[in-house]
């Protein structure tokens, strides 16, 4: 088959697969975002806070119906799901219905927490408004969970785009595009939440580097990194400030190395000034649309989401939170170091096989880790603010193993003729 037709057969694959699973996949700021949804489709308050709820205690009685079903004590006990349901709709309705008798119906949010912790959800209505059209046709609970396929599907093949413009074989830049789907990348992206989009768009902008550096499409990919940082930012503009400044570093430090090689660093230096561009561009608008600032994230950090009064010094308590949470951090991925070990093996290939580009891509990683640093709580759900670092071992481990496929040792397929994917190779 074409290049095109595997791509297709593995997002297929990867899309069956999570019919396994079509609710249970909420988190704690799913309702934020579901409910900013219903808002933008013209639904009431009410009838946003009605079906968010619903959704949310669906999803809650799913997980305890299954938990149950394997409980070693309780799996012959009668089906929990109408009386968690039940439950989670009181204990829900007991939080907001107050709120909104009390007049708290602005913003596209429901008064779930303070107006200060809501007001960053506000600040973010790029996701909302990609799930606007599939819970419009397919309803809440298919609307998410095809929204997450698409999201999911687009990363993993993202991935497979970069690995061919850097000139890497058919079957190893479908490697690429399973691992996306096989690692936390994968799992995370099919989440009702920001991630998955951040995911897709970070690597849109790497591929761009990609287009730009080995296929000599410098329009195109100049074009694909300012488009990936405007949309970020209206995602979540904390991720465009960071692959914004990861990129100029990036680019100066490559540029740099150019020069003293006597090279040309002039394509480098043009990727570099797009992403300062958006990382000052980040900022101004930030603060001319009165944006949550770096204070109140810290603030909401320290304070369990303005639960508890504002903190009198909260910088050296940040920082010593800073230092105890990587220290803690490290001691666990001693512990299992999987991703580590990932880690190093995709900075390998991307430094030995990637070039130029794979310095960006190890720049867009980094966005992860700064992400995690922006939020040092080591119980935060999921461990779903560093997921951008698994980018790394998605496109480089398949760098680092092109050597052993084009030296013989492992057989390859015959390919077919060239085609549109290919040929950005």
């Amino acid at each position: 088959m074409r290049p095109r037709l595997w791509v297709l057969v593995l997002a297929a694959v990867f899309a069956a697969l999570q019919l396994a699973n079509i609710t249970g996949r909420d988190t704690p700021d799913t309702k934020n975002y579901l409910a900013y949804t219903l808002s933008l489709s013209g639904e009431g308050k009410r009838g946003v806070a009605a079906a968010t709820i619903d959704y949310v205690c669906a999803s809650r009685a799913e997980r305890a119906r299954r938990d149950q079903s394997v409980h070693v004590v309780r799996f012959h006990r009668p089906d929990p799901t109408d009386q968690v349901a039940a439950e989670c709709r009181e204990q829900e309705w007991r939080v907001v219905e107050p709120q909104l008798a009390a007049g708290r119906t602005g913003g596209h949010t429901l008064p779930y927490m303070p107006d200060r912790f809501m007001r960053i959800f506000e600040v973010r209505p790029g996701y909302p408004l990609f799930l606007v059209p599939f819970v419009a046709v397919f309803g809440v609970t298919w609307g998410l969970w095809t929204a997450g396929v698409v999201i999911a599907g687009a990363g993993g093949v993202l991935a497979f785009l970069i690995l061919r413009a850097l000139s890497v074989p058919v079957p190893l830049a479908l490697g690429g595009q399973a691992l996306y789907y096989a690692l936390p990348c994968g799992t995370t992206a099919m989440r009702p939440m920001t991630e998955g989009l951040l995911m897709a768009l970070t690597l849109a902008a790497v591929w761009g580097c990609a287009l730009m550096l080995r296929a000599g499409r410098t329009r195109a990919g100049l074009a694909l990194v300012a488009g990936s940082l405007a949309a970020l930012f209206t995602v979540k503009h904390s991720q465009s400030l960071f692959l914004g400044v990861c990129l100029a570093a990036a680019g100066a430090l490559i540029a740099l190395r150019r020069r003293r090689g006597g090279r040309s660093p002039r394509d480098v230096i043009a990727l570099a000034a797009v992403g300062l561009a958006g990382a000052v561009g980040t900022l101004v608008l930030a603060r001319l649309l009165h944006y949550p600032s770096v204070l109140d994230s810290v603030q909401d950090l320290l304070t369990d989401h303005f639960a508890r009064p504002d903190r009198e010094r909260p910088w050296p308590e940040f920082w010593q939170l800073q230092g105890n949470f990587w220290v803690e951090w490290l001691r666990r991925q001693a512990w299992q170091p999987l991703f580590v070990a990932a880690l190093a093996a995709g900075a390998w290939g991307a430094l030995r096989r990637g070039g130029a580009v794979g310095g960006f891509l190890i720049a867009a990683a980094c966005t992860g880790i700064l992400t995690q640093a922006g939020h040092p709580d080591i119980n935060i759900w999921g461990e779903r603010l560093i997921v951008l670092a698994w980018l790394l071992p998605v496109v480089g481990i398949p760098l680092l193993l092109e050597p052993v496929v084009r030296g013989g040792r492992v057989p390859l397929p015959a390919q077919g003729p060239a085609d549109p994917v290919r040929a950005v190779g």
